[in-house]
């Protein structure tokens, strides 16, 4: 598990605390639970003009 520091709004805070309060999760939970989910909803798009949705072996 990785630990790191992520500065966001004051409101965003606000909504992501009452969120997970409301799902019986901690913040942490809460964010990693909405990230794997947007992760699992989206399918992975590509953009070909750009190198960072490209593999590893295809960038220049």
């Amino acid at each position: 598990m990785i630990r790191f520091s992520l500065r966001i709004p004051d409101d965003l805070h606000t909504w992501l605390v009452e969120q997970g309060r409301r799902e019986h999760r901690s913040l942490n939970s809460e964010v990693v639970h909405l990230l794997e989910a947007a992760r699992t909803a989206a399918p992975a798009e590509v953009d070909s003009a750009d190198p960072c949705t490209q593999p590893r072996s295809e960038q220049p």
